[in-house]
């Protein structure tokens, strides 16, 4: 069987989640979902990185021990991927003895065959980013190049990653495997670090207490690059005597992707496969580096007040809209833009006018003009039909090749071509009018099939961007779920259809003024 292994970056235990963080996972369970539908036995990762000066810190403001911090944060994250309708397999969290253990045992295996080496760091830490900057790195001489916030001074012992010894295979490797970063502007700026020349990275740390201490040297606790990028070996097993997952998912596997946004690009695309390198662990992934989504102002930010947390948008909205906005609006590689005017808009245009209203009155046309009941046709009536069967086999083609590679804003925009194309074809044939002619009844069958497939087909492409919407369409073609496959992704796969008498409202047309009122835009 074809297998997929997906993976989300694991998200810093630094409080709620915003709509920004919930994109990632909204896409990987979107990716996750498409392959499952095509058919691969998937397997979909996410969860917390729990370790750090930054946890410690919060954790003592609060009165709390950091591992009671984690596991609050953890338990809201989890029940937000949840209301999500977040398909993952596992969660993991680098807190469980399942990671902390392996975790040990790959930095003793990397320090005794001279991969990793003792000596001592001097220079520029960004607490926020768990990030050790170079000058040439800083912004201004003393800020994050990527929170903008000032970087603290830090002089100790520390254990480094000899990322030097594997910089020319790595570069090798990158150059040799085109599809190893996408998209092809991050994979230039990858290389670009790299013949730069790699600094040795600093792997631990003496300053703090909460993290994974070195087995050999417990004073030092185990810096977060290695402690977090090990999740993705450790949730499979690896190393832990129990490695079923690990051959069938990585080694075996078919499909590997790790999701990233484009700020941690350099550690997924250069420190994590130098350490698999140095594991003797194959590079079976390629990496998917997106943008952000960003407010009117740019980038959220509590401090200046524009952050938006997913719940608020579901409870008002629903959830199928915020996903489908979310991933409509990011394309591949760039960054998105979040604005309540926007939301509403695409709200009312693809989903309540053409996706909607093309659902409810087709079904209501079978209802008042076949008994709820259409049948395939035998024959074409209009010089639109094979038009429309051609329409239906070239979008799911370019779909298909759009969601492949990731690109869910184009593969949407081939789905609501076929919107579009099924609610001109009810203006071309007019089946009020073949109603009323009672030698026009087959052609007026033939036109209701056609449009009840063309929305069938729909259904089945939004799916993984839509599940709840895409079940609840199912059924009101009175269809079953066994329908949601792509086995069934063609013109005519389905011989009958019996329309459900009443269908719902699937998206309540908004008030543009009112909801805009509301947010005081």
């Amino acid at each position: 069987m074809k297998t997929c292994y997906i993976t989300t970056p694991i998200y810093y235990s630094s409080g709620n989640v915003h709509i920004g963080n919930s994109y990632s996972t909204i896409a990987c369970d979107v990716f996750s979902r498409y392959h499952r539908l095509n058919g691969y036995d998937t397997f979909f990762l996410t969860g917390m990185d729990e370790h750090g000066q930054k946890i410690e810190n919060a954790a003592k403001k609060q009165q709390k021990s950091p591992q009671s911090l984690v596991d609050e944060i953890a338990k809201s994250t989890e029940e937000l991927w949840k209301n999500l309708n977040i398909s993952n397999n596992d969660f993991i969290r680098t807190s469980e003895e399942r990671h902390y253990r392996i975790v040990q045992a790959i930095f003793e295996r990397l320090l005794a065959q001279g991969d990793i080496y003792l000596g001592e760091y001097e220079g520029d830490y960004c607490v926020p980013c768990e990030a050790f900057l170079t000058k040439t790195q800083l912004v201004n001489e003393k800020f994050c190049p990527d929170c903008g916030r000032e970087t603290i001074k830090v002089k100790e012992e520390s254990y480094f990653l000899n990322l030097k010894k594997y910089e020319k295979r790595l570069l090798q490797y990158i150059k040799e495997h085109p599809h190893f970063i996408q998209p092809e502007t991050r994979k230039n700026e990858v290389i670009s670090f790299i013949e730069q020349g790699l600094e040795d990275l600093c792997v631990s740390r003496t300053s703090f207490q909460w993290g994974i201490p070195v087995l050999s040297n417990p004073k030092h606790v185990i810096y977060v690059w290695i402690d977090a990028l090990s999740n993705y070996l450790t949730a499979l097993g690896y190393q832990s005597g129990n490695d079923e997952l690990y051959r069938k998912y990585w080694l075996e596997g078919t499909k590997v992707f790790h999701i990233v946004g484009k700020d941690i690009l350099r550690f997924h695309a250069i420190y994590w496969p130098i350490m698999l390198m140095a594991l003797e662990v194959p590079l079976r992934f390629e990496l998917i580096a997106h943008g952000w989504i960003l407010m009117k102002e740019g980038k959220m930010s509590k401090s200046i007040g524009n952050v938006v947390y997913p719940m608020d948008v579901v409870n008002r909205y629903g959830l199928d809209p915020l996903r489908f906005y979310l991933i409509k609006e990011m394309s591949l590689g760039n960054d998105g833009v979040f604005t309540y005017e926007r939301f509403i808009e695409k709200y009312n245009v693809d989903l309540a006018n053409d996706l909607g209203n093309l659902v409810s009155r087709t079904i209501s046309m079978v209802n008042k003009y076949q008994q709820g009941i259409v049948y395939k046709p035998t024959a074409t009536y209009f010089s639109w039909d094979q038009e429309v069967e051609g329409k239906i086999a070239d979008v799911i083609q370019t779909y298909q090749n759009d969601f492949n590679r990731f690109a869910f804003q184009d593969g949407l925009q081939e789905v609501w071509s076929l919107v579009g194309r099924a609610n001109k074809y009810i203006d071309e044939t007019i089946p009020w009018a073949l109603a009323k002619d009672p030698n026009q009844q087959k052609a007026l069958q033939s036109v209701l099939y056609r449009l009840l497939e063309m929305i069938r087909v729909v259904t089945i492409m939004i799916a993984p961007v839509m599940p709840d919407t895409a079940h609840i369409i199912l059924e009101e073609l009175g269809l079953d779920q066994t329908h949601l496959s792509f086995l069934e992704l063609q013109y005519g796969a389905v011989d009958t259809m019996k329309v459900t008498e009443k269908p719902i409202v699937l998206f309540k047309r908004l008030d543009l003024e009112e909801e805009i009122k509301k947010y005081g835009i």
